[in-house]
Parts: C-alpha cells; structure tokens; sequence
C-alpha cells in the first residue's frame, strides 16, 4: 500500500489537489484497487480479481474470462480499463483479473526466456483450479486476454496452456518470447494438446509508441519487438490457416485482417487501428500524451467475446 500511496499522492500533486487530501485518496485508491482473492503457486503468494455476475447459476457451467494486465499494472487496473465486468453482467460469465509479480508495487508478467513464464503459467492453471472448485467452470469455454505485457503472457498461454484455454486475445501485446520459443515447445513436448492450434484476436494501433506497429525497440525494452502483422502471419501459419487473409475496413480508422482454412477453425484475426495508441479500444482512455489515442470506433472487448463465443476448444 505505501507504493501505492506514494505513486497516488504525486499524480495528485501534480494536478494540483491539496496535500491533506492526498491521504484520504490513497485509502479511497487502495480499497478500489484491492485484489479480492489469493492463493501459493509455486511457492508464491499471488493475488487475482474476481468478478461474478448476479445472474450466475450454480446448475449450469458458465465460461471463465481470464484478462491479464499490463507491465506496472495490476489486476484492478485492468478492470477498469476493459471494462470486462460490463459485459459479463450482460452474458452470464465469470472474469477474473490475475495480477502479476512485483511486491506491493505496480505488477509485471514474466515473459522473458528462462523459468518465468512457467511460473506465470503455473499461476493461471492453479487459478483455473481454484476457481473450477467453487463456481462451475465450463472447461471448453475457458478464454485468456491481455493488454500489452498481459498481451505477451497470453501468448505463452497458448503455447504452455493450449489443452485448457480455448481462444485468446491480445491488445497492445508486447511480445517478448521469439516465436520459436513457442514452437520448439510445441515439437517437443510429445503430446498432442501442446500441439493444439489456438484461435486469436489481436487489435494494435499504427501509433503506438510502446510497442511499434512494425517492430522495433522503444524505451520499454532493449529487446526488438516483432511487427504485427508478420507475428500474426506466422501464428496464421501455426495455426495451418490458408495463405491470403480477408482484408475489410471496419471504421473509418480500423481495418480487419481474417486468416481462414484454418486447422480446427482457429481464426487468426488482426485489427489494426490507424492512429492508435498503446490502449484498449472503447475502453477507458488512458493519457493521450503518454500513450497515443484511445478509438472509439470498435470495442476490443465485444468484439474479443463474440470471437471467443465461436470459439470454444474441441
């Protein structure tokens, strides 16, 4: 909490609020910011956000929404931004919102080489464990999303995870892992639901200036990024999907690309947002001056739900 309050009480002096508000606002922050659910896994106590809707029913298996934030988020933050919690009082299903690793501090996903990421991994199985003993989880309609950093666990998920995640998306995903990592995993695990293509839905903007449309390093790390569209096409190939995607113009700032012929019906789709920051699209805005322009003209969540819906895992 004293992270927290120390990161608050500067933003609100920075605007100009008086300093004995500052106090009173950090509790305000913290119990608004609070996780709601904890458990070890892998010898780590982690923390998630639980949200379940009025309407769940006991009786029937409901689908579970996993959404990841971003490097120096945390599970609230992500909440707040998708908007996730909206949509699940309207459809019936659960979401959860795990936070990352860092102490009391701003939170971060391990998706660099090495032991990290298993143990992030390890977190989201036992999560869907913990979760699956208290609420009926529909298994086949279990979907994974994330913004950013929480963009690039994602793809370990499908890479580590792909027998229990049925479909995942990605906004602003910071990928970290070189492409290879995944499918040397994959050659060499000898089983078959390692093997399993995943269905995507990606969405990032041409301006983003954490995590270049076309590749490169930025401030965030000295590591290159891939570009999109080529990581796209080479989880389009992953996925066996048939060589020219459907290219339609959506909003007059948004174009859509659709691989199809995919093996098992994993869709590869990619929205690009001409313009677009490092944001969710039609979720909350964050600072245009820090991190480029929020559209309006799509929904990444809507649109990553009607995605997930037709595509639960076979």
């Amino acid at each position: 909490m004293k992270d927290r309050r120390v990161v608050l009480g500067a933003a609100l002096a920075l605007i100009g609020l008086p300093v004995a508000i500052v106090p009173i606002e950090a509790v305000a922050f913290y119990s608004a910011n609070r996780d709601n659910g904890s458990f070890v896994s892998s010898g780590e106590r982690r923390e998630y956000v639980l949200y379940v809707p009025r309407s769940y029913d006991r009786s029937r298996p409901t689908a579970l929404v996993i959404s990841m934030h971003g490097a120096g988020l945390w599970g609230a933050a992500q909440r707040d931004i998708s908007r996730w919690n909206e949509l699940a009082d309207q459809k019936g299903f659960i979401v959860v919102y795990p936070t990352g690793v860092g102490g009391n501090g701003p939170r971060i996903w391990r998706v660099e080489p090495g032991d990290g990421p298993k143990k992030d991994v390890r977190f989201i199985s036992d999560l869907i464990d913990t979760l699956s003993t208290s609420y009926n989880i529909d298994s086949t309609r279990i979907y994974a999303n994330g913004l950013s950093n929480g963009g690039g666990m994602s793809f370990a998920l499908s890479c580590m995870l792909a027998n229990r995640i049925a479909a995942v998306g990605t906004v602003g995903a910071a990928q970290t892992l070189p492409w290879r990592w995944c499918t040397e995993r994959e050659a060499g695990s000898g089983k078959g639901e390692a093997e399993r293509p995943v269905p995507v839905i990606s969405f990032h903007g041409t301006a983003d200036p954490v995590v270049p449309y076309n590749g490169g390093t930025t401030w965030i790390s000295p590591r290159p990024f891939p570009s999109v569209p080529r990581w796209s096409a080479n989880w389009a190939k992953r996925n066996r999907c048939g060589g020219n995607p459907l290219e339609s113009k959506v909003a007059g700032d948004v174009m859509r690309r659709e691989y199809t012929g995919c093996v098992a019906d994993a869709a590869v789709v990619l929205y690009t947002i001409q313009g677009g920051g490092h944001t969710w699209p039609g979720g909350m805005p964050l600072p245009e001056w820090f991190v480029g322009r929020t559209t309006r003209s799509i929904d990444a969540t809507n649109l990553m739900w009607e995605f997930f819906v037709a595509h639960p895992r076979r």
